[in-house]
């Protein structure tokens, strides 16, 4: 077994680490502190086929796997949770569907704008009665001549107010549940689509969350993503491999936390002695080194039981369950070290143990995770 990276991926690596550093974040605080989107990075993410990254070259990607993908979250997350999440949730869950289970027409239509960063994508599945249980959604889409139409509205839809695709799931027959649910793909600017305010959130503050309305929204008959009543499969695949790019963000955030706690370490002196030199912070490092290697590892396997085409469901989920567990415990033991500091805005460690509680919500909690690898052990 084989724990190295190639050569191909330690230079994305360094590019994507040179690239956060130097691009993403210089301006992190700010755009966290304004809950503004950072427009200004995504065609400079689009140049390095970060927005395409597991879209194949014949689409205008960089055609790279799972690996590729974590390594490339792990390194923006070191710095910007709120990019990070932009760049996992466009990769993974609109274009991954479209991918997924998009007709040729449809990935030339769409796919090859994704990856280009022509426009960003979003995913719409959450609702009011509908986030955990997801199965449970009551948006409604009816066939009407040529066009579907529907009705209801989403919740806490990432780049709800920036995208130019949204891929929406609706149920097609109330009566049948999961298996009456259907995918469609709609436009910005379609009548009858509503943007919601953008919400003002706890972390990942600069990544644009925001409700949906449809009142009679219609979609062309072509533009019906997948088999008709068959989406709900292919939601649950998306979302088993978007759990590896939130593990990869968790992992990121807690390297954060841990590189920013070396540093401080290192340089605050108390009772004559620089922090680091004292037992119950040394522990602290210790644990923390030694879990986000842990957590780092979890991901990589489940990337690459993906990449090489088998059963990576319990895998993904055990990833993001023990991650985004890690990122919260090692961004608040870095709060601790920092002591009053920490709990400042002046330092970076405050705002990676907000985006950091993101990873155990997002793209299904840390109770569905558990959920998931209990049945997958129990079939």
């Amino acid at each position: 077994m084989n724990f190295d990276l190639t050569d191909e991926q330690k230079l994305l690596q360094r590019t994507v680490r040179e690239f956060a550093r130097n691009e993403i974040a210089p301006g992190a605080a700010e755009r966290d502190a304004e809950g503004r989107f950072p427009h200004e990075l995504i065609p400079k993410l689009a140049e390095l086929k970060l927005l395409g990254i597991a879209v194949p070259e014949a689409y205008g990607g960089a055609g790279l796997g799972a690996i590729e993908t974590a390594i490339v979250l792990e390194e923006i997350a070191r710095v910007d949770g709120a990019t990070a999440l932009i760049v996992a949730s466009h990769n993974s869950l609109c274009t991954g569907h479209l991918l997924a289970a998009g007709s040729e027409a449809q990935r030339q239509k769409f796919v090859v704008r994704l990856a280009r960063g022509e426009v960003l994508g979003a995913w719409g599945l959450t609702e009011p009665g509908s986030g955990s249980d997801a199965a449970s959604l009551e948006s409604r889409a009816t066939l009407d001549g040529g066009h579907w139409v529907i009705n209801g509205g989403k919740l806490f839809t990432t780049q709800g107010s920036t995208a130019g695709v949204y891929v929406i799931m609706a149920s097609t027959d109330l009566a049948r549940g999961k298996e009456g649910i259907s995918a469609f793909i709609v436009e910005r600017g379609t009548p009858g689509l509503i943007v919601g305010k953008v919400e003002n959130k706890l972390g990942v503050r600069a990544s644009d969350t925001v409700a949906l309305h449809f009142e009679n929204l219609r979609v062309p008959e072509e533009n019906l993503l997948g088999a008709p009543d068959g989406a709900f499969r292919d939601v649950v695949k998306v979302l088993d491999g978007g759990r590896i790019g939130i593990g990869a963000m968790a992992v990121g955030l807690a390297r954060g936390a841990l590189e920013e706690s070396l540093d401080y370490a290192r340089r605050r002196r108390q009772f004559g002695r620089v922090i680091a030199d004292f037992q119950a912070i040394q522990w602290k490092l210790a644990d923390m080194a030694t879990e986000i290697d842990a957590a780092r590892l979890l991901v990589h396997w489940a990337a690459q039981l993906k990449d090489t085409g088998q059963p990576f469901r319990q895998a993904a989920s055990e990833a993001k369950l023990f991650a985004s567990e890690v990122a919260m415990r090692a961004t608040t033991q870095t709060i601790q070290i920092f002591g009053g500091s920490g709990y400042l805005k002046d330092h970076p460690v405050e705002r990676y143990f907000r985006d950091a509680k993101l990873c155990e919500i997002g793209e299904g909690t840390s109770e569905i995770q558990r959920m998931v690898i209990a049945r997958e052990l129990l079939r």
